[in-house]
Order: C-alpha cells, then sequence, then structure tokens
C-alpha cells in the first residue's frame, strides 16, 4: 500500500510539472498586469476619497469662515465695553449661532489682551486669560488671515472634548489689533465623518496642520501625534506642497499606506486619504489566485484530488485508530464499573454479616469464660477484622468506601511513610525517593494514599525475588484534555517504578480488577491494585501503567493539585477517653435489618442506654412525634424508602436539640452525611466504637438544663 501511495505522488508531481511549466509564462505575465491594475485600482480609490474629504472640509472650513466674519460684523463697530454691556445679547446670538454648526464646539470674541469678552458657553464669560493660547498669539503681531491651530484641553471651568481653534483677527476701526474671533471645533466630527465612508478595511482618512500636527485621524489614535518631519511623508509634502501621492510608513501605528495628500484652499492643513500596502497586495494576490484557478482547472483539479485523497485515507486510519481506542477503553471502564457495582453491593451486604458475626461473638465472649471458648471468640475476631478489610478494599474499588478527605502535602506524607515501606522489603531491595523542591498539595485520603504506595510496595518486592530497586518521585504536571482519562487542570503525578519481572501485555488490562493476581493463594488477595484504582477514582484522578518484561514497572498515580495549603499536623492528644454516660439516656435506633438491630441494640444496652428500636425511617418519625424522652438517635443510612440521611436531615430541621448518629459503609451517602456534619459510624464496628461516637454526639449537643433531657 504505502509502494501504491508513493507511485501516486511521483505520478502526480510530473503531471504537475507538465502542466505548469506550459502556461508558466502566460501566468507571469497575467500576473503582472493583475499587479499594474491593483496600484491603479488603488490610486483611484484614494483619490476619489481624498476629493470627498476635500470637499467636507472646504465646506466646514468656509462655514466657520462665515461665522466669524459674521461675528465680526457684529462687533465691527462696538468698543470692548459696550459689548461687555451687551454680553447676554451678544451671548444668545453666539449661541444659536454655534448650535446651527454640528462641527462648532464654541464661539469666541477677544480682547487685545486675551481676556473672553463674550462666548456662546456661558454668560457671563468670567475673567480668565486665554492670551497664552495658540489661536490668539498667531494674530498678535498681524493679519494672517485664518489660523487653523492645535488641539487643545478645555480650560476650567469648562469642560467636554478636546478641540482646535480657528481663528481671525478683529480689527479695530483704525485698523490695529483689537482681540481675536474665534471657533472651536471637534476633531470628533472629521472622525465621525470619515468612518462613515466606509470602505473596506485598510482605509485611512486624516485631517493634519501644515506643521505636521494631526486633528484627526480614521484609524484614531491619541491627541498631539503629529507627522514624523524625518518621514517620506513629511519630505514628500515639503516636495510637493499642494498635492500628491506617496507610500510611507506611519510611525504612529507602523503600517505602510499608500496616501494622497491635497492642501486645502486658503487653509493651513491638510486633507489626506489612504489604503494600507497590505490591503492592496491581498487584493493582487486574490485576483492572481483566480487566475489559477481558472487558468490551471485540470492541474489544480489533479492536486486538489490527490490531496483530498491522501487526506481522507490519513483521517480514516486516524478515525479508525482512534475508534479502537476508545472502544477499548469504554469496553474496559464499563467491565471495571459492572464489577464495581457488582463487589460493592457484595461488600456492603457483607458488612451487614460481619456486624452480625462480631456483634454475636462479643455477646458469647461476655457469658462464656472458659479459655478454649476465648480463643474460638477471638478466632472470630480475627476473622471478622480481616473480612472488614477485605470489604473496605472491595469498596474502595467500587468507590462506595468512605473517605476522610483533607489537603496534605504529598511529599512529605511519602517521607513520613518511607520508614514502613522500607521495613515492608528484604534488605536487597533499595528504595529511591525524590521530592520536588516546593511543597505540593492535594485533597486525598492520606490513609488511602499510604495503604496504596503499601501495595505497590510489596506487589513491587514480590515481582523483584533476586532484589532491585524502588524509586518513588513527585513532579506536578499541567494536562489539557489530554493524558490519562483525558483529564485537565494542574496534577500531582507520583511515579512509582520498580526493576522487577515485569507485566505481560496480555494480562495487563486485568490488573486493577478485584481478586485477578498472578500469585499463589498464600501470597495475594488480588485486592491491592484494586485498593490504588478505587483510591485514585475517588480522589478526581488516574492511574496509568507502563511495563516492560524483564526490565519493570512504572505505575503514575495523577491526583488533582489542591490550592489549599496543608493543614499542620495535628499534635498528640492526652485527652482521656470518652466517659460512660452517668444516666440512663433513651435511644432510638433505626435499622431494617433485624440481626443488625439485635446486635447495635445490645451493644447500647450494654453502654447503658435505654433503646427504642425502628425498623424504617417513618416509623421513627412517628416515634419521635410521640414520645418526648428520645435523647439521641442512632440511625442506619441506607433503608428503604426514606434513607437514614433523609431521616437526620428532618431531625435537625425539627428536632434540633436531638443529635443523630449514622451508620453505614457507602460513600455516594456517607461522603455527603459528613459534609453536612453528621457523626458517622462505618460497618462493622465494635461496641467501644459505638460507646465513644455516642458519648461525643451527647457531648456536643446544646443543654437546656444540666438534670433534664433537651426537649
Amino acid at each position: 500500500m504505502l509502494t501504491a501511495q508513493r507511485d501516486s505522488i511521483r505520478l502526480l508531481r510530473a503531471i504537475l510539472v507538465a502542466s505548469v511549466v506550459l502556461p508558466a509564462a502566460l501566468f507571469g505575465y497575467a500576473s503582472w498586469l493583475a499587479y499594474d491594475n491593483s496600484q491603479a485600482t488603488a490610486d483611484r480609490q484614494i483619490e476619489q476619497t481624498r476629493d470627498i474629504i476635500t470637499e467636507h472640509a472646504l465646506k466646514v472650513f468656509e462655514s466657520v469662515e462665515r461665522s466669524l466674519a459674521e461675528i465680526n460684523e457684529i462687533v465691527r463697530d462696538l468698543s470692548d465695553s459696550e459689548i461687555a454691556a451687551r454680553e447676554a445679547a451678544l451671548h444668545q446670538r453666539l449661541r444659536r449661532l454655534a448650535r446651527s454648526s454640528r462641527q462648532i464646539k464654541s464661539l469666541w470674541v477677544f480682547d487685545r489682551h486675551g481676556k473672553a469678552l463674550v462666548n456662546s458657553l456661558s454668560f457671563p464669560s468670567g475673567s480668565l486669560d486665554y492670551s497664552d493660547r495658540d489661536y490668539f498669539k498667531a494674530h498678535v503681531a498681524g493679519n494672517i488671515g485664518t489660523f487653523v491651530g492645535a488641539i487643545l484641553q478645555p480650560r476650567q471651568p469648562y469642560d467636554g472634548a478636546a478641540f482646535f481653534g480657528v481663528s481671525r483677527r478683529r480689527p479695530s476701526s483704525d485698523g490695529s489689533f483689537a482681540g481675536v474671533t474665534q471657533a472651536s471645533l471637534l476633531p470628533g466630527y472629521f472622525v465621525g465623518f470619515y468612518a462613515k465612508l466606509g470602505g473596506e478595511a485598510g482605509g485611512y482618512a486624516a485631517l493634519i496642520r501644515a506643521n505636521g500636527q494631526i486633528l484627526a485621524r480614521v484609524p484614531a489614535i491619541g491627541e498631539n501625534i503629529a507627522l514624523d518631519p524625518h518621514g517620506t511623508l513629511f519630505k514628500t509634502i515639503a516636495a510637493h506642497p499642494d498635492e500628491g501621492v506617496v507610500t510611507s510608513t506611519s510611525r504612529v501605528d507602523g503600517v505602510e499606506r499608500k496616501v494622497a495628500y491635497r492642501r486645502l484652499p486658503g487653509f493651513s492643513v491638510y486633507v489626506m486619504s489612504g489604503l494600507e500596502t497590505r490591503v492592496i497586495r491581498d487584493r493582487w494576490l486574490a485576483q492572481v489566485g483566480s487566475y489559477l484557478i481558472f487558468g490551471l482547472p485540470a492541474t489544480a483539479a489533479l492536486i486538489a484530488i490527490v490531496l483530498l485523497a491522501l487526506a481522507r485515507t490519513r483521517k480514516l486510519y486516524e478515525e479508525a485508530g482512534r475508534r479502537q481506542v476508545a472502544e477499548d477503553a469504554l469496553k474496559q471502564s464499563q467491565r471495571l464499573e459492572a464489577l464495581g457495582r457488582l463487589t460493592g453491593g457484595v461488600a456492603h451486604d457483607f458488612n451487614n454479616l460481619l456486624m452480625v458475626v462480631g456483634g454475636s461473638a462479643q455477646k458469647l465472649r461476655r457469658r462464656h469464660s472458659d479459655p478454649q471458648d476465648q480463643r474460638s471468640l477471638d478466632m472470630i475476631d480475627s476473622a471478622v477484622a480481616k473480612g472488614a478489610g477485605l470489604t473496605r478494599q472491595l469498596l474502595s474499588f467500587s468507590r462506595r468506601h468512605s473517605i476522610a478527605a483533607k489537603v496534605v502535602d504529598l511529599g512529605r506524607s511519602i517521607a513520613k511513610f518511607s520508614d514502613v515501606l522500607r521495613q515492608s522489603v528484604r534488605s536487597d531491595i533499595a528504595i529511591e525517593i525524590a521530592q520536588p523542591a516546593q511543597p505540593v498539595a492535594a485533597r486525598i485520603d492520606p490513609n488511602e494514599f499510604e495503604i496504596a504506595l503499601l501495595n505497590l510496595t510489596l506487589n513491587a518486592r514480590d515481582a523483584m525475588p533476586e532484589g532491585g530497586r524502588i524509586s518513588i518521585s513527585l513532579r506536578t504536571e499541567a494536562l489539557n484534555n489530554h493524558g490519562p482519562n483525558r483529564l485537565t487542570g494542574d496534577y500531582a503525578v507520583v511515579s512509582f517504578t520498580d526493576t522487577g519481572t515485569g507485566i505481560p501485555d496480555d494480562i495487563r488490562e486485568q490488573i486493577f480488577e478485584p481478586f485477578f493476581t498472578t500469585k499463589t493463594v498464600d501470597r495475594g488477595t488480588g485486592l491491592g491494585l484494586s485498593q490504588i484504582y478505587g483510591f485514585v477514582q475517588q480522589s478526581h484522578g488516574a492511574i496509568t501503567v507502563d511495563s516492560t518484561v524483564g526490565r519493570g514497572t512504572t505505575f503514575k498515580m495523577y491526583l488533582p493539585r489542591s490550592a489549599e495549603q496543608p493543614l499542620p499536623e495535628p499534635a498528640e492528644s492526652n485527652a482521656s477517653p470518652a466517659a460512660q454516660v452517668t444516666r440512663q439516656t433513651t435511644l432510638l435506633l433505626v435499622e431494617d435489618h433485624p440481626d443488625v438491630a439485635a446486635v447495635a441494640s445490645d451493644y447500647a444496652e450494654q453502654c447503658g442506654y435505654h433503646v427504642l428500636h425502628a425498623s424504617s425511617a417513618e416509623a421513627a418519625i412517628e416515634l419521635l412525634n410521640t414520645r418526648h424522652d428520645i435523647e439521641l438517635v442512632f440511625s442506619d443510612i441506607v433503608m428503604p424508602g426514606m434513607s437514614g440521611l433523609e431521616l437526620a436531615r428532618l431531625i435537625r430541621d425539627h428536632h434540633p436539640e436531638i443529635p443523630v448518629v449514622l451508620a453505614s459503609g457507602y460513600s455516594e451517602r456517607t461522603a455527603t452525611a459528613v459534609r453536612e456534619g453528621f457523626p458517622l459510624l462505618h460497618k462493622p464496628y465494635t461496641m467501644d466504637a459505638l460507646r465513644q461516637k455516642l458519648v461525643q454526639a451527647i457531648n456536643s449537643r446544646p443543654v437546656n438544663h444540666p438534670d433534664s433531657p433537651a426537649r
């Protein structure tokens, strides 16, 4: 298949060369004509736009000149004192005149000293000195006609947008300098007009003073910006002051443009229009592209077919590979999920059986003092403890085991547990630990984390019968929808590597299944790796395995990093155990399993409680409503109908003085119970554990009277 692909590519290249050589000259000539045409078209567009904005600017400035001439005519024969005397009427007239032109912000009349005599903005004008303004100083020396000033900011008490002044000399009756009439124009008016011209992206329009200062510009820039006096545009204007076309790069935004300029007749300003050379070039390239499409149809079609065929082939192979990987991952996930549901259900029911066996053994121990019987009971207790450990591992795999998650420093946890790991291996096995420079925090169950490390260590020990090395390292990694399970976010990666015999490929997908093991019956239960799998899943992480037979195995646990700081290590407590109840307390036991209820009732009575039993949450509610001596509730979580957690919430809402202790091992609800602050006891529990949990609950309840129940 690869040979056929290579032959096809060679053939296509030969056809491509043959197809290109003949029309190459024609294509080059057509491209040159297209380039010349694109430049000519751009010149026409730029010059047409320049003509439009020239006509617009000329009308605006001529209109302003007429307004200034009208003002001069109004005040021609008036002295400054007469103007001041008529300021109110003149103010209204200037105000009407200013409002008649959208481009005019305000109109002013100044005396020979630069003091405002009247303006269109306010009455009275005040006593501010404007003799330092450019539109005033330009006329002091002599009659220069109409002056266009620079961009200025309003002077207090006036505010608003920036402006530039257009002013004329105000002559007296004898021809001497009597002051200035001035119109403040808004640059934004010109910017708005230039923007409304529209056109494609890359257009340019500007109004610029003869000295290079920019009054208005699209695209807009900051204020008080000027042309580069050493730039191509400024030098071209100096050489050809009336009009011209030039290509230059702006020092303001660094964009190269072709610009057409023209001096506004009778005014010391220029109007400019332009187009980015990039846009002109793109037009040419687009036209050349059309030549390629229509000038070389056979070659283009052949190339497109070959490229499409190659792309589709690669895509099909890649899609097939991705589909196979996804299907395999889905099958494995469904298989593990099914095993999880099965083992979780079995373990949960088995906990109840262990509860009955352990409780019955405790009851028999109190009745029989014969040493032989005591040894048998010890064996039963040991079996119950081992069974509880197995169910905990099963529930961990199925993600139904309750965890006590908190923020921990993973590096500190590994270092603290390293002595235990070293003691669990032979002397011919070395353990090396590499720690990062900075603490790495994660929200996990530290006990489950230590058990996971221990399980990995024990597996590595058994995989290295002749000795070897275990390397444990900790690092951080940022994932973005890649890696195991398409994780995203910041993760702590705990790598565990051994130099053992490795894991064969044919069993690698089975190693996390509960009870799967390659060891003999006396060497393992097959629950070690399933515990690790359950731990990382409950921690919202993932685990990967990479192994080479004969060289070793690397497990990587990906655990989500926490932004919270780890809590300090708790100090050792010297507090005495919880005291026994000092008087008989009425306890409501809610348990649907009759044998478990019998054991729990016996435990509670041995602890000094008066026990009332309800086989359902509904029955418990009825007792709570009819009995007023109930001071404590001990309920299973998983029951038909209303759950123990729902019952606990109801009691908290309607009987907040009655503490509730819950019992179960089902994490989907126990985790919620812990988050909501309810004390939790895991099955199977001992009488001492029950005594301590109940006394803690009683001691934490609100007390209304020292010798009476809370209700």
